[in-house]
């Protein structure tokens, strides 16, 4: 034992390239490995793990593969995948570059949610590729958590998976923010008074996550929405308009009119919801609404300053933790993939983000104010509240194999 312990440890140099900054001296050697659950202590532990032990394992599993789901790792574990061409506010950095993040990801998977988590940087960002590549890996998993890949290719790779796979696929980019979004929204709705059939929402961003936030605002009873890009309203009245935008204005700008540019949507709106980045002038953020809902949620510069915001609009969200109500993605996915694991779930449906999304909301309770629409990431009640809402949710929509 005492040599497997020498041969475990890993002396990481005291001096590096970028040594004496916190950052860098935090990320050295990467933040995340591998464990053994098993004690090695001898050579019956070994017989047992190992030779000969494991064959009558890997014959269970042959002779029925389910037997998977209580003999491996698998049905705990989750693939962080990207191609690396849109991490963070970063974009096209490439699958070498992406890495820690994804390597932060699954920390956070594991922190927050008791998942664990792999990441896999794809050096392709052919669309056909990643699918092949992702469905070849996935008997090594219980779930595919797809991370920074650009529009529109996240749509059809996520799309292609979830037909191919029966395991839950799941773009967080997409539908972590989507989920905790809405879960802010929800409650600055009650401290504005307002009723969602009746909001005017405006969303800045016409990619992966402002397509999401649209889709799940519908699903809640949202119905007043225009969706702006960087040639403003996406309506069909425009010639230039992908399969992914033509499908959006149909269920967003063209059902209520909308048309036009982000001055001629913001006046009178109700809510902003920017991901898109860029800034958002003064004038325009001062003709919404009295009582406006502002959600800045580009990073590291929202679109509108809270301090600005503040000026016009009752409740402010940004994405940063130095501000109230950070629209935060770790709030939703550990819990929702807990959730969907727990109940041995073939997909995440509508359902299970939508009961994530309530889940969240509810636990503001009574502390519900204008800067606290959303509870933080270290609450201990996030991660067992969303996984609970979604496991019910998966038997209420039949997907749950258990």
């Amino acid at each position: 034992m005492a040599q497997m312990n020498e041969l475990e440890s890993t002396d990481l140099p005291a001096v590096h390239p970028l040594a004496g900054d916190p950052v860098f001296d935090l990320h050295l050697g990467g933040k995340m490995e591998i464990r053994s659950s098993v004690e090695l202590a001898g050579a019956e532990e070994l017989s047992l793990a190992y030779t000969p032990g494991v064959a009558r394992v890997c014959e269970a599993i042959a002779a029925d593969p389910e037997m998977t789901q209580y003999y491996t790792w698998v049905p705990n574990t989750v693939a962080v995948v990207t191609d690396g061409t849109a991490v963070l506010g970063l974009g096209d950095i490439g699958p070498a570059a992406a890495m820690p993040v994804m390597e932060g990801k699954a920390v956070l998977f594991k922190q927050f949610g008791g998942v664990d988590a792999i990441p896999i940087c794809l050096d392709t960002t052919d669309a056909d590729e990643i699918v092949e590549t992702v469905v070849r890996l996935a008997p090594s998993f219980g779930g595919i958590n797809l991370e920074d890949i650009s529009a529109p290719r996240c749509f059809e790779i996520e799309a292609r998976l979830k037909e191919r796979l029966n395991i839950p696929v799941f773009h967080d980019d997409q539908h972590g923010t989507a989920v905790v979004a809405l879960a802010a929204l929800k409650n600055a709705l009650k401290v504005t008074g307002r009723e969602p059939g009746a909001t005017r929402v405006v969303i800045s961003g016409a990619g992966a996550a402002g397509v999401a936030i649209a889709k799940i605002l519908l699903g809640a009873g949202i119905t007043d929405i225009a969706v702006i890009d960087r040639r403003g309203v996406v309506s069909s009245d425009r010639s230039d308009l992908t399969p992914v935008k033509r499908e959006l204005a149909a269920l967003t700008a063209d059902r209520n009119g909308r048309k036009g540019t982000l001055a001629d949507a913001m006046n009178g709106a109700d809510v902003y919801l920017g991901v898109s980045g860029g800034t958002v002038p003064e004038e325009i953020v001062a003709s919404m609404a009295a009582d406006a809902i502002i959600f800045a949620m580009a990073n590291p510069d929202p679109e509108v300053h809270p301090d600005l915001a503040h000026k016009y609009a009752r409740v402010v969200a940004t994405g940063r933790s130095d501000f109230p109500n950070q629209i935060n993605n770790v709030l939703a996915f550990p819990g929702i993939f807990r959730g969907a694991f727990d109940v041995r779930a073939t997909a995440i449906t509508e359902g299970m983000k939508l009961a994530a999304a309530d889940a969240l909301a509810e636990l503001v309770g009574d502390a519900l104010s204008e800067d606290m629409v959303i509870p933080g990431p270290f609450d201990p009640r996030v991660g067992p509240a969303v996984s609970a809402a979604v496991s019910a949710a998966a038997r209420r929509d039949g997907v749950a194999r258990a």
